[in-house]
């Protein structure tokens, strides 16, 4: 169906979001070179995944360009039926990762930052020393980060 961020007006579909390029490279021995994930996203360009995680890309230079090079590539082939994947960076809620994460994504014809933070109580306490409403807060102040760059999704 016709992407519409945040909305799926087809109950019956399934969209797939695909991890490989960037949870993949979690494993032990499993780094890939920017080539290596861009044809890798390739192949799940022509396997028809709808969203496609292609990596963190403040984590090093070459996730960046690995990054950049999926997005300008793979998120900008448009097949005959209008098929097009979204292109998701990962990036910590904090300004550097978001810009950086829109810097490498932002060519994509569908660009999407993923933003994360520690939620656990543990973690809110002892890692990041901050309550729920501070971490609420600066959750909300990155995703309106992200928007003020031109992400809408």
């Amino acid at each position: 169906p016709h992407y519409i961020p945040n909305h799926i007006p087809d109950p019956s579909y399934v969209r797939i979001l695909d991890t490989t390029l960037r949870d993949g490279e979690q494993s032990p021995g499993a780094a890939m070179t920017p080539h290596q994930k861009l044809d890798i996203a390739r192949q799940l360009w022509k396997l028809g995944v709808d969203v496609i995680e292609a990596g963190f890309p403040c984590s090093s230079e070459n996730d960046f360009n690995a990054v950049k090079m999926i997005s300008e590539e793979v998120g900008n082939h448009v097949s005959v039926d209008g098929y097009v994947p979204v292109i998701i960076g990962v990036a910590r809620c904090n300004e550097k990762d978001i810009q950086t994460a829109w810097d490498a994504i932002q060519h994509a014809k569908r660009p999407r930052i993923s933003t994360f933070i520690a939620t656990s109580p543990i973690h809110m306490e002892h890692k990041l020393k901050k309550t729920k409403e501070e971490v609420l807060e600066i959750a909300g102040r990155m995703v309106r980060f992200a928007r003020s760059l031109g992400c809408d999704d």
